[in-house]
């Protein structure tokens, strides 16, 4: 297995790029129409990207910040989501935030679907990782919130999570300080909604490890933090204090060898024990992550040090944002990168802060400030 350099591990070829997320799980995220426009950063001149009409009122402002901070990209582009494109333009492979059903149906490929479909269960990734001997947090998996009894309820060792089986973004996810709660949380499930209660790990720190299939291998493609306002999550940052790969390799050679493609990631809790650190694998993501645009984005830019973190903004408009002085240099290493644009019509954007801690603290109260 490869480990990543500073530097990407680009597949061969041209892509296709369509990152709408509509298609995904992911019933309840805000604005989920518009975060296509974060995969821009990744793409190359020669790659064809998707997106929603809704961007286009600001496609020459991030043009322009793109230009100027030396990031290059497609500007080949389709205004329409339509996954009917994936299959339609010779010569294009696609590159697609979660490969489901719909995607399937436009490409094809029904092992890298069914890959995706077991693993993307919680459940399914428990049963999965004792098989392996992947070390996972005590955890308890019903095929329905009704096959929950009451022993169980008393029996558990609060504080624990109840999670939905099939979830992104936290939705679906309770924690729960006592059995009261846990009766309240499994209210608000539906019944017969595949659950599992897991153990609580008090963790340090939550890693994310991304791995990528580049010609039937699987490749380390970089290892990050998590940066948690208490348990929500608010961006990603590098480098990762640790990274112990060794703890999900076994279950990434599986789902390479059973047919997934692509981008995909687990997270890790980095936890103290009496026997030194463990490393017990959370889930896995079969499909970008949050992480990952931000992470492709500086190793196309060689950047070692960052955080990427989603800010609010009262300004509506791409081009009404002023990064004049703090927009990245390649020179120094250091300044603001917009990662997900898309999203500036409501009030939020993603920006990357290259440089060191202390220079990305300075930049992020210049940023709340301009923002």
């Amino acid at each position: 297995m490869s480990a990543a350099a500073n530097h990407s591990f680009l597949p061969s070829g041209r892509y296709i790029f369509n990152h709408d997320i509509m298609n995904c799980p992911a019933g309840g995220i805000a604005d989920n129409h518009l975060y296509s426009g974060r995969a821009l950063g990744l793409s190359q001149p020669w790659d064809i990207i998707q997106l929603p009409s809704n961007l286009e009122s600001d496609w020459p402002a991030i043009l322009g910040h793109y230009q100027r901070i030396g990031l290059s990209h497609t500007e080949h582009v389709i205004w329409d989501l339509s996954l009917d494109h994936l299959g339609a333009h010779i010569g294009y492979q696609p590159s697609v935030f979660y490969f489901g059903r719909e995607e399937c149906r436009c490409w094809g490929d029904s092992r890298w679907l069914e890959t995706v479909e077991y693993i993307n269960s919680r459940n399914n990734f428990t049963a999965l990782a004792r098989e392996l001997g992947v070390d996972v947090p005590d955890t308890w998996c019903f095929d329905s919130v009704s096959h929950i009894g009451p022993d169980l309820l008393e029996d558990i060792v609060y504080p624990c999570f109840l999670k939905a089986a099939v979830s992104v973004a936290g939705i679906g996810i309770y924690r729960c300080a006592n059995r009261f709660e846990l009766a309240d949380a499994m209210g608000k499930l539906d019944d017969g909604m595949p659950v599992q209660i897991q153990a609580e790990v008090r963790a340090e720190s939550i890693l994310n490890l991304q791995y990528r299939v580049i010609d039937n291998e699987v490749v380390r493609l970089a290892a990050n933090e998590q940066v948690l306002d208490g348990f929500v999550h608010q961006g990603n940052r590098a480098p990762a204090a640790h990274e112990p790969w060794g703890a999900v390799d076994p279950m990434a050679h599986w789902l390479k060898d059973q047919g997934i493609k692509g981008i995909f990631a687990f997270d890790v809790a980095v936890e103290q024990t009496d026997r030194g650190l463990r490393f017990p694998a959370i889930e896995c993501n079969p499909r970008y992550n949050w992480a990952t645009y931000p992470t492709l984005i500086a190793q196309k830019l060689n950047i070692s040090e960052w955080r990427a973190v989603s800010l609010p903004t009262r300004l509506k408009k791409l081009a009404a944002i002023d990064l004049e002085d703090i927009e990245f240099d390649m020179e120094t290493g250091e300044g603001a990168i917009i990662v997900n644009w898309g999203t500036v019509s409501t009030g939020r954007i993603t920006i990357l802060m290259a440089g060191s801690q202390a220079y990305q603290e300075a930049l992020a109260i210049e940023l709340e400030a301009r923002l």
